[in-house]
């Protein structure tokens, strides 16, 4: 039987994807077992799309007669062909997941995968550089300097992004908060309920996005505050609501995205705001001398003496020894 623990909001979340539409328009015409299967690829659309009609159909306790036969009646040729055109509409969400599985299916060696890792890096790193001269850097450092305050977001790995930029960012901007806690999206939304006009969001997504961030960029704008959005092309769900992108090359074969290149774009932004910023280096000697105490200092090594010089011509002390009385041989 089909697992019950995880079930798919098709309706609210999947609405968009043409068949699902198709199953649910037809599914109440169809005879007994072809609607229990109907239900499962409405209740499970991600698990159909992506299991074979075998798995499929055991899940759900019919044959792989009655897979077909739904598919039939739904006007496809059969099941592999329903299901091709149900995962089209999981793209986005599958396209790291069949790129791993291109990537594995070539022989490679650890050092050969290791490489091949490193060099896309360089490789996301040299474009994302390059488009760099396009952007509105500028107007993504003036906006960071003049905010009152300045909040950090994302969601998944960018989560580990926003605590970072917003560690960073602290010597050079007034109050600096990354909203990605343990609270969940519901925190995130108390506090930007707070914040208005003189305040910044500096919101991150990158592939696969995270709905929540987009949703929370959306309220940020309602609140009157201005967004820096820190995501991987136009096409991202947060331009819309920005006032000013910057983008990083964040390709990657054996996962979603690649973060080195989303911190690199990090680094680089706080780069440019401690040039901004008239006092950066008493900001800096500053937060050293507050951190010291938790520092690890190196001890100087101490020298050890030095012996004192023979006079010319003077025996040395191992000659000194042959030469004494008791010396044995």
């Amino acid at each position: 039987m089909l697992k019950r623990q995880h079930s798919d909001d098709w309706a609210s979340r999947f609405a968009g994807v043409p068949v699902l539409q198709l199953v649910a328009r037809r599914a109440p015409e169809l005879p007994a077992a072809l609607q229990r299967m109907a239900r499962a690829v409405l209740a499970h659309p991600f698990r159909a799309a992506t299991l074979g009609i075998e798995e499929f159909a055991r899940e759900v306790s019919v044959s792989v007669a009655t897979a077909n036969r739904l598919a039939r009646s739904l006007g496809f040729a059969g099941y592999p062909q329903f299901r091709a055109e149900l995962a089209s509409g999981f793209e986005a969400i599958l396209a790291p997941v069949e790129s791993l599985r291109h990537k594995l299916e070539q022989p490679a060696s650890t050092l050969q995968t290791m490489c091949a890792s490193l060099h896309e890096t360089r490789s996301n790193l040299e474009r994302t550089q390059q488009a760099l001269q396009a952007q509105p850097c500028e107007a993504a450092v003036h906006l960071l300097g003049a905010a009152q305050q300045v909040l950090t977001l994302g969601w998944g790995s960018s989560a580990y992004l926003a605590g970072l930029l917003q560690h960073e960012l602290e010597p050079y901007c007034p109050q600096v908060y990354c909203l990605a806690q343990a609270g969940g999206p519901s925190h995130a939304a108390r506090q930007l309920f707070k914040r208005g006009p003189s305040d910044v969001l500096v919101a991150m997504a990158f592939p696969r996005y995270v709905s929540d961030t987009v949703e929370l960029a959306r309220l940020a704008r309602q609140r009157g505050m201005k967004v820096l959005a820190l995501t991987d092309k136009p096409s991202s769900p947060l331009v819309e609501l920005a006032d000013v992108t910057l983008y990083a090359h964040t390709d990657c074969q054996v996962a979603a995205t690649s973060n080195a290149s989303a911190l690199a774009l990090l680094e680089a932004l706080v780069a440019a705001m401690a040039r901004a910023s008239s006092g950066a280096v008493e900001q800096g000697r500053e937060l050293a001398r507050s951190v010291m105490p938790w520092l690890h200092l190196e001890t100087p090594a101490v020298p050890r003496p030095r012996a004192p010089r023979r006079p010319a011509g003077a025996p040395s002390p191992a000659a000194q020894a042959a030469s004494h009385p008791l010396s044995t041989r």
